[in-house]
């Protein structure tokens, strides 16, 4: 770790304050997996020596990569890269089981809670009509009072009658109607954060997010939810089993 800190001294000629640079530079360093999960960063007084920084310049910069959930500090011991969230990308759950199973405590943020009717794009991907009506739901998904994803779903509305059910989960409520998907795609793509989208995530405009679009189904192939979301890059890694096949 202490050779690559010289990579995070900020900038002479920079006009940008001393502390967002030290984090704009250890941020690179740990999303470039320069440094490993689980290392701890040097003390704050060789920080210092390594730098030629203050105290107050290094803190504010830890502190910001903290509240981004980059770092994390561990009392009378010191402050650590912290371990991004392995999601699994072949089991159909949802966000409110993911973070429960963590031991974590979901909750919602709502954007949008209603009665729509459907846009082209949405009508084509639940075989609808433009003339149907969808349940739309908005939200940020927030997991121990941590923004990690903001998720737009809609449902026809023959699936989910009354989108005010819909409190955390909805696979649950879906689940008591009798219309829980059993099968589904998923399709991921790495991009930057709209400033929209930053504000609402608690993250810099243009730090790096996952857009995940998902499509399920019931048991004879009908369409139940077409969701498009977009996950915090530095918090969470999407991991998917291999398999050979056949031919290999």
């Amino acid at each position: 770790m202490r050779s690559k800190i010289k990579k995070i001294e900020p900038g002479s000629s920079d006009e940008t304050p001393l502390y967002q640079q030290m984090a704009d530079n250890l941020r690179r360093l740990i999303l470039d997996g320069e440094v490993s999960v689980g290392e701890a960063l040097p003390s704050e007084r060789k920080l210092i020596e390594l730098t030629g920084t203050s105290r107050v310049t290094i803190r504010k910069a830890i502190d910001q990569l903290i509240a981004e959930g980059l770092l994390f500090r561990r009392q009378g011991s010191g402050t650590y890269i912290a371990e991004p969230i392995e999601q699994s990308g072949e089991e159909l759950t949802g966000f409110t089981a993911d973070a429960k199973h963590r031991g974590e405590m979901p909750s919602s943020l709502w954007l949008v809670r209603a009665v729509a009717a459907p846009t082209e794009d949405e009508a084509k991907h639940l075989r609808i009509g433009l003339s149907d009506q969808v349940a739309r739901l908005g939200r940020v998904r927030v997991s121990d009072g941590e923004p990690l994803a903001i998720e737009h779903a809609v449902v026809p509305i023959a699936l989910l009658p009354d989108p005010d059910s819909v409190k955390e989960s909805l696979y649950e409520i879906l689940r008591k109607n009798g219309n829980h998907p059993i099968s589904g795609t998923q399709k991921l793509c790495a991009a930057l954060a709209t400033p929209t989208e930053a504000g609402l995530l608690s993250i810099a405009e243009n730090s790096e997010i996952l857009r995940i679009e998902r499509n399920t189904f019931l048991a004879d192939g009908t369409p139940v939810e077409y969701t498009r979301s977009a996950y915090r890059g530095d918090k969470y890694a999407f991991v998917t089993e291999l398999h050979p096949n056949r031919e290999s």
